[in-house]
């Protein structure tokens, strides 16, 4: 089990230190969604096109990566959304129960799902080195790629969760007392 928790460890790190970087792109989303904005009604005035389609696209593009890369931090976070009214209402071990088996039949399933029907995608995407149709656009293939590396990643902090509740499971790590509790490794 020591493996296993070195492990979980790891992987744990991977997504948290993800998650804070990736955070950053929501203010460089911002400053670009800004500058842009600003630069369009200033070339309205001044007879200039000084906005472009790459800036929109690169606006949109760090959205698509924040939201792809921050999902195995919202998961690692335990921040994804529950629509189960019994989950909060389980004993620990209840909820660590629920979680293994929420992640073997659910998530991980999906995930490799996930992987298999974009992997077709994201190839051709990459064959045909894809472009925005948009002129001035941006190359498509690198942001779908961080399709498949965030169902990679969330696939990574699945096994994780797994691990990690059975390491609850067998009182290898206290049982969290509530759904948002970390755990105190």
């Amino acid at each position: 089990m020591k493996l296993g928790l070195t492990l979980v460890h790891r992987i744990d790190g991977l997504s948290e230190r993800l998650g804070r970087a990736v955070s950053w792109l929501a203010l460089a989303m911002v400053l670009v969604g800004a500058y842009n904005a600003i630069v369009r009604y200033l070339g309205r005035f001044a007879g200039w096109n000084l906005s472009s389609n790459a800036y929109i696209e690169a606006q949109w593009y760090m959205f698509s990566a924040l939201f792809l890369l921050g999902a195995s931090y919202t998961l690692k976070q335990d921040r994804h959304v529950r629509v189960d009214v019994l989950y909060a209402r389980l004993s620990p071990r209840g909820r660590a129960r629920l979680d293994l088996a929420g992640a073997l039949v659910f998530l991980i399933p999906f995930c490799l799902f996930c992987l298999w029907v974009s992997w077709p995608s994201v190839r051709n995407s990459w064959e045909v080195l894809e472009l925005s149709p948009d002129p001035g656009g941006l190359p498509r293939y690198p942001i779908k790629t961080l399709i498949l590396v965030s169902w990679g990643l969330v696939l990574l902090q699945g096994v994780a969760e797994v691990l990690r509740n059975v390491a609850r499971l067998r009182g290898h790590l206290p049982l969290a007392d509530t759904p948002s509790s970390p755990d105190p490794h």
